[in-house]
C-alpha cells in the first residue's frame, strides 16, 4: 500500500506522527509550514525526526511532484490534522500548495481521503465544508476518542483517534480495544 500523509496548520501534531508510526506500506508525506511551526510548539520531535518516518517528503510548494499529478498511483491520502482552512480549500477545489493540490487529485481520481479536523467549536461555515466533502465521500474523522476503551493517558486518547482512522482506510491494529 502506498499512503500520502499531509500535515497541516491545525493543533494535533502527534496525529499525523502516530500515523506515519503505524501505517503499513509506503508513506509519503507533505508538512506545511505552519504544521511546522505547530510541530515545535507542540511536540518535541523536529521537523527532521518527522520527515525521517516517511518514505519519501515533498515541501508544500513542490507543485511538480509526483502526488500533484492523477496518473502517480497511491491507495489513500489522509490529512492529519487538517486545518479547516485547509479543509475549506478541498471543499471549493482550491489546488495553490501541493497539498491543496494532492487533494483535488485524490478527488477527481476518486480515491480514498480521510481528513482529521482538529476544531472545536465548528461554525456552520465549517460544518457545511465538512458536509460537502463528505457527500463526496471523503471520510471526516474528527478528533474525539472514544471513553469506553477506559485510556489513561494522553497516549491512549491519541491511539483512539489513530485507531478510527486506520479503520477508515481497512488497517489491522491493536491501538485500542474494541467495543464488545
Amino acid at each position: 500500500m502506498r499512503y500520502v500523509i499531509a500535515m497541516t496548520g491545525a493543533s494535533g501534531s502527534v496525529y499525523g506522527i502516530r500515523l506515519l508510526q503505524e501505517l503499513d506500506g509506503e508513506k509519503i508525506l507533505v508538512m506545511s509550514e505552519t504544521a511546522k511551526e505547530i510541530l515545535k510548539a507542540e511536540t518535541d520531535y523536529s521537523v527532521e525526526q518527522v520527515y525521517a518516518m516517511a518514505d519519501t517528503v515533498y515541501e508544500d510548494n513542490q507543485m511538480f511532484a509526483s502526488i500533484a499529478s492523477g496518473s502517480f498511483r497511491y491507495d489513500t491520502m489522509i490529512v492529519a490534522p487538517c486545518s479547516e482552512s485547509s479543509l475549506a480549500k478541498f471543499a471549493y477545489g482550491i489546488g495553490d500548495t501541493l497539498i491543496s493540490r494532492a487533494v483535488a487529485v485524490c478527488l477527481k481520481e476518486n480515491r480514498k481521503l480521510v481528513l482529521l479536523p482538529r476544531e472545536t467549536p465548528k461554525s456552520a461555515i465549517m460544518l457545511e465544508n465538512e458536509l460537502k466533502l463528505a457527500r463526496l465521500g471523503v471520510r471526516i474523522v474528527d478528533a474525539n476518542p472514544g471513553f469506553y476503551p477506559k485510556p489513561k493517558t494522553v497516549d491512549d486518547l491519541v491511539n483512539i483517534v489513530v485507531g478510527r482512522c486506520l479503520d477508515q482506510i481497512g488497517q489491522e491494529h491493536k491501538l485500542y480495544k474494541r467495543w464488545e
